[in-house]
């Protein structure tokens, strides 16, 4: 199967999961806004709750439902958020942006710093210091993203004063310039953003470790070295250059990875991104919000694994496409 469709197989498997995922949660969108089901008097009368759902569609088969919603999401539209009570694409567009600085950053940092432990850890195999960092990194990499986050909170910003408890931003701020509204936009992410990267350096560190020690016991290795080549260009142009292959399909993976993690860790910063807007929609069974946070999501790790395949193509001609070499 060509490449395409199976992109566009994936995007539609996405597309149906999001529909029914949010559907299978226990509870109905209007009885939990209401309050219990024997007391559906709380907030809405029983005829107000049948109003909602014939006007949210709720009423209609469940294949009428999902035919409405693959022809939305084809016009643009990801519907109307029930417990906000706004466009759930106006929504997520004011949260997207903090998410990507939370995930950017971390993605960043943890690939700077998994390479740089890797690499190290690799020319030197077998001796103490690669054993103490292996075991380091890998006790470190096994915590949950929002455990780490929960010591660094209690102990960076609530005893030692060093960062903002939670936010995105100091509230009712007033900035006298860019420049400090970036510092306070900076420090209330810092904490967030090295969770994260401690939770995800791990596999990074692993795979550039495994892979630089397979290259360094190649034949063209010691060919450079009888050649006589400066030992920096041997291991940074030759053989990291060839280890980090195997990293490009690593970082599209991580971006899924990221993105779950970074649920939990704004929800334990109370930051205000997709994560703590997740929980509130499946706090009320919000299904267009769900389905719309969901789809972005999923959209976002296809989008990286095909800049995965294209960069991998071009970085090594061997790479097969279609059933033939480039």
């Amino acid at each position: 199967m060509d490449k395409k469709w199976q992109y566009f197989l994936t995007f539609f498997v996405i597309l149906t999961l999001n529909f029914a995922l949010p559907r299978m949660m226990p509870g109905d969108p209007f009885l939990y806004i209401s309050g219990d089901e024997n007391d559906l008097t709380a907030h809405y009368s029983r005829d107000q709750l049948e109003y909602y759902r014939e006007y949210y569609g709720l009423d209609q088969p469940i294949t009428i439902q999902y035919f409405h919603y693959l022809k939305d999401i084809v016009l643009g539209d990801l519907g109307f958020s029930y417990s906000h009570r706004e466009s759930v694409s106006q929504l997520i567009l004011n949260r997207l942006p903090w998410s990507l600085l939370l995930v950017v950053s971390s993605m960043v940092l943890s690939l700077l710093v998994g390479i740089f432990l890797g690499s190290y850890s690799a020319w030197r195999r077998n001796r103490w210091n690669d054993s103490v960092l292996y075991t380091v990194v890998m006790v470190l990499s096994e915590i949950p993203a929002f455990l780490i986050g929960l010591v660094l909170l209690v102990v960076f910003a609530a005893t030692l004063g060093w960062f903002p408890l939670s936010g995105a931003k100091t509230h009712f701020a007033f900035y006298e310039s860019l420049l400090d509204q970036g510092w306070d936009i900076g420090s209330h992410a810092v904490l967030p953003v090295i969770t994260l990267t401690i939770a995800r350096t791990g596999g990074i560190y692993l795979m550039v470790r495994n892979s630089l020690s397979t290259v360094l016991t190649k034949d063209y290795m010691r060919t450079a070295r009888a050649k006589g080549l400066k030992e920096y260009r041997i291991r940074y142009l030759h053989a990291l250059r060839n280890a980090l292959l195997p990293l490009i399909t690593r970082i599209a993976l991580q971006l899924g990875g990221l993105v779950g993690g970074a649920v939990l860790v704004e929800n334990v910063f109370a930051y205000p991104g997709l994560g703590t807007l997740m929980t509130t929609a499946v706090a009320h069974r919000d299904y267009p919000l769900l389905q719309g946070i969901f789809l972005v999501t999923g959209t976002s790790v296809i989008l990286a694994n095909f800049l995965a395949d294209s960069f991998y193509q071009k970085l090594d001609p061997r790479v097969q496409q279609g059933g033939r070499k480039r």
